[in-house]
């Protein structure tokens, strides 16, 4: 049976804001990035969403971001390489801690909002991160877009990259994800989003904003934790896929 990973963003909040339903999230997922501290998420926050993962077997990644809680690290920061390397290296190192003190360890780093944009096509901030990921551990896969100059600089190192779609974002005709800013950006509505996944599953194509196919690589689904009525579209998304002969389970 053919199988897919089905991921999301979790454990956003922090003091007494929450964002989204991280247990409910949970049940339905295979892996989840867990916010770092640096555009969200705190350590005690950080430290229930992995105990939380291992009950359930879920995996736990490091979503790693751009030093901006202000502004959820969706604001593109002019970083030197160096500094932003750091940043990295110590978003995962904290993660790295408080999986293991829950019994579990770190299964994947993912870039987070303007920083997985940036990478994408930005050579120089692209190289810091995966020389980030590869200084804590050459072992850690990265997910990203594929295609991108971020995977190009992971798999010289010899990083494992892993191709992520979005399941509640649209897609520009070039295969960038639309400005969250453009009208239809975020899509909402479960049972089109559930469909729209099938497709990319199964044809390797996604339909952009202007209706025309763009290739897509899917290794990974995500769907945003704190979009509204997420748990609803990640139990849509998961759903259709099973009915569809697809398993459900994180990349091996």
């Amino acid at each position: 049976m053919p199988s897919v990973d089905l991921n999301a963003d979790l454990a956003e909040g922090f003091g007494v804001w929450t964002l989204g339903d991280d247990e409910a999230m949970l049940d339905i997922v295979s892996s989840a990035n867990l916010a770092c501290g640096f555009h969200a998420g705190n350590p005690v926050g950080l430290a229930r969403a992995c105990t939380a993962a291992v009950r359930r077997g879920v995996r736990i990644g490091a979503q790693v971001g751009y030093f901006d809680l202000a502004g959820f690290g969706r604001r593109r920061i002019e970083v030197d390489p160096d500094e932003l390397a750091a940043d990295v290296v110590y978003q995962i190192g904290a993660l790295q801690a408080l999986a293991r003190t829950a019994g579990s360890t770190l299964s994947h780093v993912k870039p987070h909002g303007a920083l997985y944009n940036t990478i994408a096509v930005d050579r120089d901030q692209a190289r810091a991160v995966a020389e980030a990921v590869y200084a804590v551990d050459p072992g850690l896969p990265v997910l990203g877009q594929a295609g991108s100059v971020f995977f190009a600089e992971a798999r010289r190192l010899g990083l494992r990259t892993v191709a992520e779609a979005f399941a509640d974002r649209a897609y520009l005709p070039d295969g960038r994800l639309a400005p969250r800013g453009a009208a239809g950006a975020v899509l909402h509505d479960p049972a089109e989003i559930a469909h729209r996944v099938a497709m990319m599953v199964s044809t390797g194509t996604v339909l952009a904003v202007d209706g025309s196919a763009v290739e897509i690589e899917v290794e990974s689904v995500c769907v945003h934790g704190d979009s509204p009525g997420a748990v609803g579209i990640a139990a849509a998304v998961r759903g259709r896929l099973l009915d569809d002969g697809v398993d459900v389970a994180a990349f091996a």
